[in-house]
Order: structure tokens, then sequence, then C-alpha cells
């Protein structure tokens, strides 16, 4: 009988992984307790470990984002500007009929 695909939170697999890294209990004692295969713990540890010196990056996600906001809140205004003229054309052009 096949196993069903499960999955786990991201939250889920940094305590697994930091329970082996700390020292705290041994893979294989995490692995029977958690029902995982010792190969999934390993994935999950190397990407932490690969991962892991972005946590302290300087830029957060948010002001990653800042710029690209800033310029889409610019077109925008833009775009008002554009529609408030051409609806005054409009009733300008409209009211000399």
């Amino acid at each position: 009988m096949a196993r069903k695909h499960r999955t786990f939170s991201s939250e889920f697999k940094f305590q697994v992984v930091m329970e082996v890294l700390t020292g705290a209990k041994r893979p294989a004692e995490v692995c029977r307790e958690h029902q995982i295969a010792d190969s999934v713990l390993s994935r999950w540890r190397q990407k932490l470990l690969e991962e892991g010196p972005r946590v302290f990056d300087r830029e957060s996600p948010s002001e990653e984002h800042a710029g690209r906001i800033a310029e889409l809140e610019r077109v925008i205004g833009q775009l008002t500007l554009e529609l408030a003229a051409a609806k005054k054309a409009s009733d300008w052009l409209n009211s000399l009929r």
C-alpha cells in the first residue's frame, strides 16, 4: 500500500531540523518520532543551511518591493491626471454641441 503524500509547514520543518542541529535529539530519533525518511530530514537540513544566511540580509521583503510600489503609485497618479484632463476635454466638447 502506497503512502499518502504529506505536506509539512515551514515552521514544523524548522523545528525538526533545529532539534537535530542543537543536539537535542539524534537524526534517527527525530525521523522515527515524526515518521519521516532520513533523506527528507537531510534535504530540510541542507536547505536551512543554504538559505540561513539570507535571514540576516539587510533588506526585508517589504523594502525590496518598496521601489516597485513607488513606481506603480507614480503611474497611477499620472493616469489619474490624464483621465481627469480627458473628462474635462470631453465635457468641453459636449458643451460646444
